[in-house]
């Protein structure tokens, strides 16, 4: 366990192709239900400190604790998994680590040298940072705040895959606004 954030909670990987990732990742390893957004609807988005409008289509499942995220860019708009990709990289992209306490852990990861390079907002209580420092080429840290409808979401989504019998493979994202 990271003594700076607490456990790994999600394994970001970058795709060229969501579908067929989730049908390799339910198919071939029974990783599921995936729960899949075409256009996730990121608030307050930045990169390096500038705003940009980003298409980003995510499908989310558990594998028992950790949460596992399939990333597909959708347009040129500046952000790490764009870079990731341009690096000529296909695969994990970031690791996540989730809080309840996010302006405090933030704080004190900026303190020990982290330094912000790309953020944004899902729902309310979703905020998120990536960090420029990687830990090997590549690959990131996330910190998710998880409260409110997105913590309520990655709940359902975590029992939801608990005794997973293979059907229905591919689920919509609910509205964060009515969870």
């Amino acid at each position: 366990m990271s003594t700076l954030f607490g456990e790994i909670r999600q394994l970001g990987y970058v795709v060229e192709d969501i579908e067929a990732a989730m049908a390799h990742w339910s198919a071939e390893l029974g990783v599921g239900p995936w729960f899949y957004n075409p256009k996730v609807p990121i608030e307050d988005y930045r990169y390096d400190g500038e705003p940009y409008e980003v298409h980003n289509s995510v499908a989310l499942a558990n594998s028992g604790f950790i949460q596992v995220e399939l990333i597909q860019t959708r347009n040129d708009a500046p952000s790490m998994y764009r870079d990731f990709r341009l690096a000529g990289n296909l695969g994990l992209q970031h690791v996540a680590y989730w809080t309840q306490s996010f302006d405090a852990d933030l704080a004190r990861a900026e303190t020990a040298g982290f330094e912000v390079k790309m953020s944004g907002c899902v729902g309310a209580n979703g905020r998120f940072v990536y960090f420029s420092k990687e830990a090997h080429p590549g690959t990131v840290i996330e910190l998710s705040e998880v409260m409110g409808p997105k913590g309520r979401m990655f709940d359902m989504i975590r029992e939801a895959s608990t005794g997973w019998d293979g059907s229905d493979p591919v689920r919509p994202f609910p509205d964060l606004a009515r969870i």
